[in-house]
């Protein structure tokens, strides 16, 4: 029996239920998200911790090491790399790609806790972890700036009513500060005033924990009343740490002040962020891995308006990039390529048939099938991206194969004198199982794309599977729609009865197919020589499959470009901002480029004080040539500025590194030797910088930068009684803007920074002027350092021990 008699004999119930697939596909298409690609991202995270201070020796194996060993017990843990810099260090972790990244989560809390009795007693903050791809661009970037308040308020501000709500939306997986300038109250103590009354950093520092503290008291519960006890232990403002005596000496107090100076300042006075070139604090807002990001930039935007209200309004906030512009227009071009691939279609089919009653019915399988589509992919949870949209496209001449061939064999019943409503019962039972067979193998086609592993087998799986629904829904539609609406609009009518145009077509198409028939039959006489071209053009199809470059995923141009910045490793901050602000100034004056944003200083994101981070905005594609040559064309102009270098590389849809590199591509050095490792990289990365094919070959190997080596005199300290942890500690009092101390308020916590003053923290040479308390009784004091032989410029100037009481010794080395 016919699969389609039912649907031709209850023509009703066939228009009914044709009405219902396309319903349920509008419906499924107003629900659909949008984005650029599948969201096959690698559940990725990312854990922080500072160590302010601390050498990059000192994090990698009092912080990085122990944290990593706890991390290699995750389960589903495919790879992992760690940074480890000056203060700070960056463990990324990437899982398989079947496991949730709320399972993750859980597994990477626990091993942080496992960790804990591991990691330095004196961490100001424990480990923090994002569900974030570092090497994912942001979606949305804010920038805050202002003519009349500090950036410290700023950012507060920022940090208080900005960011927790930002966090809480669905699919955000870490909003970050850039170049924050966190309000702190910084003490900065004069060794020299301090040496003169006898007292060390130690002294200070026991003095102001011991004198602020925020912590429960108890309360009075008498007969019939009750009292909490409060207290103000708690010093709340700068000026309260003023009058904090340090010591006592002949009977008088020592005050803070006396031997310190006590400024509102910042946490953090090595970042900075400039949107163009104004002084900013710039919010990155990274999405979770497999969240949609134009779900995430919506809902950003809805809530941005409410947040932006309860800000004052000498804080002006703009959105300076949105990585959803892109991808929205990108979408749109393809829907549009769609609505042309039908409009083709269509003509194609009414030139050959020549009849609108003929070319009406395979025309309704297109909105049907396609359409109906919409509401699997819903249901399938996909998205309306460049691969399911790609799918659909091709799937324009697919959807009309079916319907054609139903069309074909029951005209040609028509056309030998049936009755159009006979002619489609017998010519679709006859046809039925054809169209069955073309579905299948046109589906068959598709089954290596669903089997494909790993990233590239999640890409292609929403691509494959689009194309397969549209497919068996058209054949559907073949076996239903089109026989009832063949035998109820098509009618035979001879050639004499038609016009003229389609008697003209008619003899043009006859000379097609007469010349066809011609060119097959001088085929058919030479058919040796058509196995020869044959066979040809096979070994020639396999010649150009070797000659035709490759790659995973063609480059995008998404209008934003990517800036890494690197200067030398012994530049200090303010020559790091001079230069980062001469590129800037560069780039701007480029006409394809319509805003900067940039910030440097060490904050995770960016971890070391030499390099710093550049988001280059271009104008719409059609205002400018692509991102390629734009970078081609600043490259020039960006080399000319002296003492640092900036890498570039568009930002992509696809991102499949979890590491944010200067380059497009990265091989990685394996070795346990660290000096055979230095001394191979130093060896290959020349040679690879020869290659004509490559740009901007560069190593994260940095050994251009200033270290001192400090070597403990322990006999004489242990004739001082003193400790190196006590050394230890006076050096990080002095040179580590250590955080003593935490104000606690109803919307914040702020630290606060003890540092020797900045004048006594030029250079090595100013280990002279730190002094530490002997704790032996009748010994006299001492200075920690040495007098300075000689001058102290450069990588490797030596700095010596002198005679006297100087407990160690200094070398100027190459970090």
């Amino acid at each position: 029996m016919s699969p389609s008699r039912p649907f031709i004999l209850r023509p009703v119930a066939t228009a009914l239920l044709m009405a219902a697939i396309f319903l349920a596909g509008l419906v499924g298409y107003l629900q659909l998200p949008i984005s650029a690609l599948p969201e096959v991202d690698y559940p990725t995270m990312q854990v922080l911790t500072f160590y302010p201070g601390a050498s990059p020796a000192v994090v990698a194996s009092a912080v990085t090491a122990p944290l990593e060993r706890q991390f290699g017990e995750v389960a589903g843990l495919s790879q992992m790399t760690s940074t480890s810099a000056s203060g700070v260090s960056v463990i990324v972790m990437e899982f398989e790609l079947s496991l949730n990244i709320d399972i993750a989560e859980q597994e990477v809390q626990a091993a942080i806790n496992a960790a804990q009795s591991y990691l330095p007693a004196n961490l100001p903050t424990p480990p923090v972890y994002s569900k974030s791809n570092p090497a994912d661009a942001p979606v949305l970037t804010l920038a805050l700036t202002s003519s009349e308040l500090p950036l410290s308020q700023v950012e507060d501000l920022a940090d208080t009513r900005l960011i927790p709500k930002l966090s809480q939306i669905p699919g955000v997986g870490l909003v970050s500060i850039a170049g924050g300038q966190k309000p702190a109250v910084r003490i900065q103590i004069n060794p020299a005033a301090l040496a003169s009354y006898g007292i060390d950093l130690e002294d200070v520092r026991n003095a102001l924990t011991g004198n602020s503290l925020n912590s429960a008291k108890g309360n009075f519960d008498g007969p019939a009343k009750d009292y909490t006890i409060n207290a103000n232990d708690q010093l709340e403002s700068s000026d309260a740490y003023r009058s904090v005596v340090v010591a006592y000496r002949n009977g008088a107090p020592v005050m803070l002040t006396d031997v310190a100076r006590v400024i509102d300042g910042v946490e953090n006075n090595e970042l900075a962020a400039w949107v163009n070139t104004t002084p900013a604090v710039l919010l990155n807002i990274q999405r979770q891995p497999g969240a949609n990001t134009i779900q995430v930039v919506d809902s950003l935007e809805q809530l941005l308006p409410q947040l932006t209200g309860t800000l004052p309004r000498a804080v002006h906030v703009s959105v300076v990039s949105d990585r959803t512009t892109s991808i929205r227009a990108s979408v749109r071009d393809v829907e549009v390529e769609l609505g042309i691939a039908i409009v083709l279609v269509v003509l194609v089919i009414f030139l050959f048939l020549r009849s609108f009653s003929a070319t009406l019915i395979p025309t309704v399988a297109i909105p049907l099938s396609l359409v109906g589509t919409f509401g699997a992919m819903y249901l399938a949870g996909f998205s309306l991206n460049n691969l399911t949209m790609m799918a659909l496209t091709i799937s324009t001449g697919f959807v009309m194969d079916d319907a054609i061939v139903m069309i074909e064999n029951i005209t040609r019943y028509i056309e030998a004198g049936d009755s159009p409503g006979k002619a489609a019962l017998e010519g679709s039972e006859q046809i039925g199982f054809t169209i069955l067979a073309l579905t299948a193998s046109l589906i068959a086609v598709l089954i290596p794309l669903l089997f494909m592993g790993n990233i590239a087998g999640r890409l292609f799986r929403q691509f494959a599977i689009t194309l397969a629904v549209t497919i068996i829904i058209s054949a559907f539609v073949s076996l239903t729609l089109t026989p009832m609406l063949c035998a109820r609009l098509l009618r035979y009518r001879p050639l004499r009865e038609r016009g003229r145009l389609y008697q003209a077509s008619e003899r043009a198409m006859n000379s097609v197919v007469a010349f066809y028939g011609r060119t097959l039959q001088f085929v058919l006489g030479h058919q040796t020589a058509t196995l020869l071209v044959a066979a040809a053009t096979l070994l020639l199809t396999g010649v150009l499959y070797a000659l035709v470059p490759k790659g995973f995923f063609p480059t995008q141009d998404t209008g934003i470009i990517q800036g890494i910045s690197q200067a030398r490793g012994a530049v200090s901050f303010e020559a790091m901002s001079r230069l980062q602000q001469l590129l800037t100034r560069v780039v701007l004056a480029d006409p394809a480029v319509q805003s900067v944003t940039s910030f440097i200083g060490a904050d995770g994101t960016n971890t070391t004080l030499n390099s710093g981070r550049m988001q280059i905005n271009l104008k719409p594609i059609g205002e400018r040539p692509s991102a390629a040559a734009v970078m081609s064309r600043l490259r020039p102009a960006l080399a000319r500025v002296r003492g640092i270098r900036l890498y570039m590389q568009p930002v992509q849809d696809l991102t499949v590194d979890d590491t944010v590199s200067r380059t497009q591509y990265q091989f990685t050095l394996e070795d346990p030797d660290q000096t055979q490792l230095d001394s191979v990289a130093d060896t290959l990365v020349p040679k690879l910088a020869q290659l004509p094919q490559l740009v901007d070959v560069v190593t994260d190997q940095e050994s251009d930068g200033l270290a001192v080596a400090l070597h403990f005199d322990r006999v004489t300290a242990s004739r001082f009684g003193i400790t190196p942890q006590t050394i230890d500690n006076t050096l990080y009092d002095a040179f580590g803007q250590r955080q003593i101390n935490t104000l606690y308020t109803q919307s914040n916590q702020y630290h606060v920074i003890l540092e020797a003053d900045p004048r006594f923290q030029i250079g090595p040479d100013q280990l002279d002027n730190i002094y530490i308390q002997s704790s032996q009784t009748g010994s006299s004091s001492t200075s920690t350092g040495s007098n300075t032989a000689g001058s102290s410029s450069g990588a490797g100037s030596g700095v010596t021990a002198s005679p006297g009481n100087a407990l160690l010794a200094a070398t100027s080395t190459p970090s």
